[in-house]
C-alpha cells in the first residue's frame, strides 16, 4: 500500500536522479584521466569500504551472504559489475545527455524482459507505451533527423548504453524474488554491501582485463580523487539509502517516474559544466520516453 507523496518524500525521490545525473555528469569529466573499467572498479572498491562498518556482520558464518552466494553473485554482475561498467564505456564516446535518454528506454526494455524469460503480462497499453519510448531513444540515436535512420552509424557509447540497459533490466527482475532471507533485504545496507561484494570481485577482473589487453594509465590528480570519492558516495550509497526509503513511502510505480528527472538534470548539469548545450531534439525525445512510461504505467 503506497502513501500520499508529502514533500520530504518528493525530495528523496529527486535525490537519486539529481546524483546519477551527476555520476554521467563526473564520469564525462574524467574520461581522459582514468580508464572506464578501472574507474568502476575504483568506484565500488571506495563504496564497500563504506558500507563495511554499516554492514559488516554479513561476513560471519552462516550469514545469509554465503547461505545466497550464487545469486548475490549474479547480481553484483549484472548491477554493479557489467552495467556500470557499460555506462562509464559509453561515456568515452557518447554525451551524458544521450547516455542518460538512451537509459531512459529502461521501461521497454523491462517489459520484453518480463515477458520473454519471467512470465510477466504485458498489456495494450504497455505495448504502446513502449513504442513511444523506443520512438524517443530513436530520436536521440538518430540526432534529430528521421531521415537518418536508414543511414544510422550508432557511436560505440549508444551501444553499450543499450546493453547495459538489457543488464539493468534482467538485475531488476532478479531483484523481485523473494529468495533473500530478511535478514539482509530489510537491511538496505547489508543487502547492497552483499551485491558490492561480489560486484567488487567482478569490476576487478574486468579491470584486469582493461589493464592486460590495453595500454591504459591514470592520472592522479585532486579532481580525480573528488571525483572518485564523488561517485563512490553519492551515485551509490547515498542515492541507494535515499531511493530506498522513498520506495517504502510511495511504491515502486510512483517511485519510477522520478527516476526520469535524470536525463533531464543530464541536460542542465551538461550546458553547465561541460558547455555540451542541449538541442531540441532532445527535448522532444524526452516528452516521447515519458509520455510512453506514463502511458504503460496507467491502469
Amino acid at each position: 500500500m503506497t502513501s500520499k507523496i508529502t514533500p520530504s518524500t518528493a525530495l528523496l525521490l529527486v535525490i537519486p536522479p539529481l546524483l546519477w545525473a551527476g555520476n554521467a555528469i563526473v564520469g564525462r569529466m574524467v574520461h581522459a584521466l582514468v580508464p572506464p573499467i578501472t574507474l568502476n572498479f575504483l568506484r565500488w572498491a571506495i563504496a564497500l569500504l563504506i558500507l563495511l562498518p554499516l554492514a559488516g556482520t554479513i561476513y560471519r558464518q552462516g550469514s545469509g551472504l554465503w547461505m545466497h552466494w550464487r545469486r548475490f553473485a549474479l547480481l553484483g554482475l549484472l548491477g554493479i559489475g557489467i552495467y556500470n561498467a557499460l555506462q562509464y564505456l559509453a561515456l568515452q564516446s557518447s554525451t551524458p545527455i544521450n547516455v542518460t535518454l538512451v537509459a531512459a528506454s529502461m521501461p521497454v526494455w523491462m517489459l520484453v524482459i518480463g515477458g520473454m524469460f519471467f512470465g510477466a503480462q504485458v498489456s495494450r497499453k504497455q505495448i504502446t507505451g513502449a513504442a513511444f519510448s523506443v520512438a524517443g531513444v530513436l530520436l536521440v540515436l538518430s540526432r534529430g533527423d528521421w531521415h537518418q535512420l536508414l543511414s544510422m552509424r550508432l557511436v560505440p557509447g549508444d551501444i553499450f548504453m543499450i546493453l547495459a540497459a538489457i543488464a539493468w533490466s534482467v538485475y531488476s527482475w532478479l531483484l523481485t524474488s523473494d529468495k533473500d532471507p530478511d535478514a539482509i533485504r530489510g537491511d538496505w545496507a547489508s543487502f547492497l554491501l552483499a551485491q558490492v561484494t561480489f560486484g567488487v570481485m567482478w569490476s576487478g577482473v574486468f579491470a584486469a582485463g582493461e589493464w592486460m589487453v590495453g595500454d591504459p594509465h591514470i592520472y592522479w590528480s585532486w579532481p580525480l580523487a573528488a571525483a572518485l570519492i564523488y561517485v563512490a558516495v553519492g551515485p551509490a550509497v547515498i542515492a541507494f539509502r535515499c531511493w530506498g526509503i522513498g520506495v517504502q513511502r510511495v511504491g515502486p510505480s510512483i517511485a519510477a517516474f522520478f527516476s526520469n528527472l535524470t536525463p533531464l538534470f543530464a541536460a542542465l548539469m551538461s550546458s553547465a559544466f561541460l558547455g555540451e548545450m542541449p538541442h531540441v531534439y532532445h527535448a522532444a525525445a524526452f516528452a516521447l520516453i515519458v509520455s510512453g512510461i506514463v502511458l504503460s504505467s496507467r491502469r
